[in-house]
């Protein structure tokens, strides 16, 4: 692997940042609304809306499920924050996080086929939030919950989930989780380990941190085997700082109660020492997770080093000091952990089966899927998860979550998987040919030609 200096990485970095001012500018934005409908003459104007969408309306009322099938609600998301924690900018406001959400509608398309739409909120009071999601589920079969601050963030998506009728999903929790999960389920089996067996430290107990720790405990992970770094050390019962945990991060507190079996005190590096697995969801690197450290791990050990755009450590660096797997979160690195090959594919077989909520058990049955596909081109060391051009991932990763939820009850249909991974494909494969066509016809205008 190629040593390359920070100076080169931002250099870059630099060329997408002012691609990105010129052709938002250029596009006036990234996502639009299409329709899919015949316009022979302005005759169908009269089916399509007054006066014969009347019966329609009559038909869902009488039946407000029939909503599924009479509108496009079965395929719309709502993309909504806060603006509050905008990827590592911090709380920039609804309208600076609209291009996130529009760019998370632009991938929700592209690579699942959703139709997903930005709802930017000039509201921060998790309460009101909890109610405008709850008041939004006549229009959307799911929402994705993005960029929103912690703890909130972790009231809102907890008590959506239960309350809303609709899948409601936190893609910088749950997505992240999921993807992490299914690299490692296929780096254990490159080092020859069992996941209820591995010492696994978690740098980091943000958002991410703490749902890849909640996952993890899902997945099969040994609670006690687990340790939790945040800003103040490892967590454990006898925190200093409990009684701010107890009630201001509750989530926290659970993972003290649930983890660290020996009660280990200290630090990021008394956390590392002997572990197995090292994934850290942290502030960026270098120098964030130090070569010395990874040193006193495991023989064979594992170290997923997220944070973007420089990871906690270099992949280099953590190879050198005798990691035998490395993980990042960049794809001009190996083994790229990607929150893109999750929640397109998740949401394709929520949406697919009609679900009423992501379950953590489907969250898992998409990690495992995701897994599988990597399996099945050949794992190695730098090989251990799909990449997002292998278009199978999603329809396979859409039917995996749609049979957890039809087993769990939590579906409203209930069709084969073969029927589903037809559907789930095909709609995929329109929506990127609907782009290539409009690029074809010039529909779509090539800035420079």
């Amino acid at each position: 692997m190629k040593e390359v200096t920070i100076e080169e990485l931002l250099a870059k970095a630099e060329k997408p940042s002012r691609e990105a001012m010129r052709l938002h500018a250029f596009y006036k934005g990234k996502i639009g609304v299409q329709l899919k409908c015949r316009i022979r003459s302005f005759d169908d104007f009269a089916i399509w809306y007054t006066p014969g969408v009347a019966a329609v309306c009559k038909e869902i009322h009488q039946d407000p499920e029939k909503a599924y099938d009479y509108t496009n609600k079965w395929n719309f998301v709502a993309v909504i924050s806060d603006g509050s924690r905008v990827l590592g900018l911090g709380d920039i406001g609804p309208e600076a996080g609209l291009p996130v959400m529009e760019g998370k509608g632009l991938l929700y398309k592209y690579l699942g086929g959703v139709d997903a739409f930005p709802l930017c909120l000039n509201e921060k009071d998790p309460d009101k939030i909890i109610a405008i999601v709850k008041a939004l589920q006549p229009t959307f079969g799911g929402i994705n919950l993005e960029d929103i601050s912690h703890p909130k963030c972790f009231k809102i998506l907890d008590t959506l989930r239960v309350e809303c009728e609709i899948p409601v999903w936190h893609d910088d929790q749950q997505g992240t989780a999921c993807v992490t999960v299914a690299g490692l389920i296929n780096a254990l089996k490159i080092v020859g380990k069992k996941i209820d067996e591995v010492r696994v430290t978690m740098v980091g107990s943000g958002a991410a941190g703490v749902a890849i720790v909640r996952l993890l405990l899902s997945a099969g992970v040994t609670p006690g085997n687990i340790l939790s770094v945040d800003s103040k050390g490892i967590l454990h019962r006898d925190r200093s700082d409990r009684a701010i945990l107890q009630t201001q991060f509750k989530e926290k507190w659970d993972i003290c109660l649930k983890t660290n079996a020996k009660q280990v005190k200290g630090d990021v590096p008394d956390a590392i020492r002997g572990a197995d697995v090292l994934i850290s969801a942290s502030k960026q690197g270098p120098g964030t997770i130090r070569k010395d450290w990874v040193k006193t791990m495991a023989k064979d050990a594992i170290v997923f080093a997220e944070a973007n755009p420089v990871p906690e450590i270099w992949p280099w660096e953590a190879k050198e000091a005798g990691a035998r797997i490395v993980a990042t979160g960049r794809s001009d690195f190996p083994n790229q952990v990607n929150n893109s090959l999750g929640f397109p594919g998740i949401f394709r077989g929520a949406l697919d089966v009609r679900a009423k909520t992501i379950t953590d058990e489907m969250c898992i049955a998409a990690a495992r899927e995701l897994a599988k596909v990597a399996e099945d081109h050949g794992l190695s060391e730098e090989y251990i998860i799909p990449n997002m051009d292998q278009w199978e991932v999603f329809p396979r990763e859409a039917v995996a979550v749609g049979s957890k939820g039809i087993e769990q009850g939590v579906a409203r249909i209930k069709a084969p998987a073969e029927e589903r991974f037809k559907l789930a494909a095909a709609i995929i494969k329109q929506a990127r040919e609907e782009v290539q066509m409009l690029m074809r016809e010039k529909f779509i205008i090539d800035p420079d030609a």
